[in-house]
């Protein structure tokens, strides 16, 4: 089973939104997060989704899902204290649907506020799991990479050849990155920075699957306006057949 977990517990202050947390902002008369969810929706290989969302917007957001006909939505639940503990909280909710099916599941986790991702990449995520056990989305770096010491002085510059900037889908078999979640609580980490620091911090190899450029993940008003060039672009390719 290929399960989506989709993180829309954030509430956006970076954006300076007062009205709607980011993910629930509009483009086109459709909220973000349905934007995203529905790439997944479409995916055939993707078996179901959980989505992990601020609490008191549950109720808003099940209505949502029902006027845009997502139907693969398995399971909503709130989100934590930090960004981790509300990750866990999507993959208690994500073993539940995978059932007796949790050592051959993989979960794709993924930004609810990134929804210029493709099919494309939801399909070569999954394959890399199954070929290596896991698939970090990654783009190339396209500037210079710099290292500074505690003077703010230039300690070292990094060959961009070997630098990459890592996005999601951050994807992994369900178990694994089940196993080192509760391995972490029982340490008492409760505040890392996200899966895949996680997955190496505890000892597993990871690997690349290199994303489009424009998978971007809407953090402040510029990212919005990109979003909106980016998807109007993309709406026109299809008018004009490009």
């Amino acid at each position: 089973m290929n399960i989506a977990l989709i993180f829309a517990g954030g509430s956006g202050t970076r954006m300076n939104t007062k009205s709607r947390p980011k993910q629930f902002l509009e483009m086109n008369g459709k909220p973000i997060i349905i934007h995203t969810i529905e790439y997944f929706e479409n995916c055939k290989d993707i078996d179901k989704i959980v989505v992990v969302c601020i609490e008191d917007w549950i109720e808003r957001f099940g209505k949502m899902l029902t006027k845009y006909n997502i139907t693969k939505v398995e399971r909503v639940v709130p989100g934590g204290a930090t960004g981790q503990l509300s990750i866990y909280n999507g993959l208690c909710a994500a073993r539940e649907v995978a059932g007796d099916k949790l050592s051959e599941s993989v979960v794709l986790i993924h930004d609810g506020v990134r929804p210029l991702i493709t099919e494309q990449l939801i399909l070569d995520n999954i394959a890399m799991v199954k070929e290596k056990g896991s698939a970090i989305t990654v783009t190339p770096a396209t500037e210079t990479i710099i290292q500074v010491n505690e003077n703010n002085e230039i300690s070292n510059v990094v060959d961009r050849n070997s630098c990459y900037t890592a996005k999601a889908p951050q994807s992994f078999f369900l178990k694994d990155i089940l196993a080192v979640h509760e391995k972490a609580l029982s340490e008492g980490k409760d505040n890392m920075i996200d899966s895949a620091t996680m997955m190496r911090t505890y000892g597993h190899v990871l690997h690349t699957v290199v994303g489009p450029v424009e998978n971007i993940k809407i953090t402040n008003p510029t990212d919005f306006y990109i979003f909106r060039s980016i998807y109007e672009a993309r709406e026109n390719s299809q008018i004009f057949g490009l």
